[in-house]
C-alpha cells in the first residue's frame, strides 16, 4: 500500500488561488482499471483509489501516513513562472514595444 502527498495546483478556470494551499494524501492504484465492453465505463476494485485525505500541512499528512504504516511519497508543488504585473503597465511610457491600435 503505497500513497501520494502533493498539494493541488490551482485549476485553469481559476484567476485566484482558491481551493489551494492544503495537501492530499492519495492512494495508488492497486489494480489496473476495466473496461466494460457494454457501456465503455472504467471500473475498478481498487476501493482504496477513492479515498481521498486532506490535511492542513505537509507535516501533517506525512506524520498520518508514518503512524499507519503507508508507504508514500512527497511531490512538492510547483512555483508559478509567470511573472504578476497590474493591467497600468500595458500602458507605461516606457515600454520595449509601444501600446497601440
Amino acid at each position: 500500500m503505497s500513497a501520494r502527498i502533493f498539494s493541488p495546483a490551482k485549476t485553469a478556470m481559476q484567476s485566484g488561488k482558491a481551493k489551494t494551499g492544503f495537501w492530499v494524501l492519495e492512494f495508488d492504484a492497486e489494480e489496473p482499471r476495466k473496461i466494460d465492453p457494454l457501456m465503455g465505463y472504467t471500473s475498478s476494485g481498487d476501493m482504496k483509489s477513492q479515498i481521498r485525505l486532506t490535511f492542513n500541512s505537509k507535516e501533517e499528512a506525512v506524520a498520518y501516513a508514518q503512524k499507519h504504516g503507508i508507504d508514500f511519497r512527497v511531490q512538492e508543488p510547483k512555483e508559478a513562472k509567470r511573472r504578476q504585473i497590474s493591467y497600468a503597465e500595458n500602458f507605461r511610457y516606457d515600454r520595449k514595444i509601444p501600446w497601440t491600435h
